[in-house]
């Protein structure tokens, strides 16, 4: 395949990490033009040492400590300035590994480039996906997601000429699969944070304790293949080795299963329609011997049924939900918040919005911040 030049926003995370394993892996078919981190500069130093990229953009004391270091032939911008980095003449995939709704900017700026855009950030889609989805047809862009049950749904739906009836967007269950309701006030952040099956952030890894991450890729995926809110079912599928599966009119589903790596749906967005071997152990059928599927309990994870409504209203009340939640994770992270409270508080925010039906980035961002001050309100109640 033809070599790509790559944008990596958000290569500190594990997404930028794990896409930064699979250049290694095929260091002949990329290469590495831009990197963007808001802070943990040493290892971003060593990025910049290995993959020599000529523009990086870091957060507010990144500058200085960047500026202190020397380093030669780096332009560096300031990260609400890294949509610069997703418009690049020489770019052709940004990888959008960003945390949260700081993502929307540079995801808008990629489409309207015309890039090939591999999001693993489903906020931005969560708050603005008709806006986004609408500005990559007007300028031809293509999106690829790297989020294993989308890249899923993807590779299912890739060069089919019926639309699916339905998909069915699997979910581990999360750290909380096989806790009682009852046990959850009992439950630690340590505990919350131990995944069963990947290794993610800690804000996302709460969103799968709760299935609010689920939700919100319900959210994502109406998006992405244009899909109603009914069109999307949610199945808990302990082993996450489908990733998500497609069920077409006819009663065929189809599925894609691979090992629990993110390696494999970040690698598949930056080759695609192409494939390389990834280096990856291969799925051993037989020595995994059964596969588990079952309903999710929205008695104990509300917020799924939260996301599904929120997807239902559609306008600025997926926007909202998105903000209400960021705001709410962090308190909990923080410490000052419980893990019962956490539904609670983002609800109460939903419950006040009163949602805007003509989507613009303007009534976007001003949901998103209304949804921040009242979350912040409420958290001063539930937090004393």
């Amino acid at each position: 395949m033809k070599s790509r030049v790559l944008a990596i926003l958000g290569s500190t995370g594990s997404i930028g990490l794990n896409t930064l394993k699979v250049v290694d892996q095929n260091p002949k078919h990329f290469r590495v033009a831009a990197l963007s981190a808001y802070n943990n500069f040493e290892l971003l130093e060593g990025q910049i040492k290995k993959y020599r990229p000529l523009h990086v953009a870091v957060g507010p004391r990144g500058l200085a400590y960047f500026k202190s270091r020397g380093i030669k032939g780096v332009k560096f911008y300031p990260t609400e300035d890294c949509a610069e980095l997703a418009c690049l003449k020489e770019v052709d995939v940004v990888v959008l590994a960003m945390r949260g709704a700081a993502a929307l900017k540079p995801f808008l700026m990629a489409v309207r480039s015309a890039k090939i855009v591999a999001p693993a950030n489903k906020e931005a889609l969560v708050i603005a996906g008709d806006l986004i989805m609408r500005e990559a047809r007007r300028f031809g862009a293509q999106i690829i997601p790297i989020d294993s049950e989308q890249s899923a749904i993807f590779q299912c739906l890739d060069g089919q000429a019926s639309s699916p009836k339905f998909v069915h967007l699997t979910a581990s269950g999360g750290p909380l699969r096989e806790v009682k309701a009852k046990d959850f006030k009992h439950i630690s952040l340590k505990d919350i944070l131990r995944h069963p099956r990947w290794k993610m952030g800690p804000k996302i890894t709460v969103d799968s304790a709760t299935l609010m991450n689920k939700g919100f890729e319900v959210i994502e995926a109406k998006h992405l293949f244009n899909l109603s809110h009914d069109q999307i079912k949610v199945v808990v599928h302990p082993e996450a080795i489908i990733h998500s599966m497609v069920e077409f009119v006819d009663g065929s589903v189809l599925a894609q299963l691979g090992v629990t790596d993110m390696r494999l749906p970040i690698q598949y967005a930056l080759t695609y329609p192409e494939r390389l071997a990834t280096g990856l152990e291969r799925l051993d059928l037989v020595k995994l011997g059964s596969l588990h599927f079952q309903k999710p309990d929205l008695k104990r994870f509300p917020s799924l049924e939260l996301a599904f409504e929120a997807s239902r209203l559609a306008g600025t009340m997926p926007a909202v939900l998105n903000a209400a939640d960021e705001e709410v994770v962090e308190a909990f992270l923080a410490g000052s918040l419980s893990f019962l409270n956490i539904y609670k508080a983002v609800e109460k925010v939903v419950s006040r919005h009163k949602i805007v039906k003509s989507l613009s980035l303007e009534a976007v961002l001003q949901a998103d911040q209304w949804a921040r001050i009242e979350a912040q309100d409420i958290l001063r109640k539930l937090c004393r």
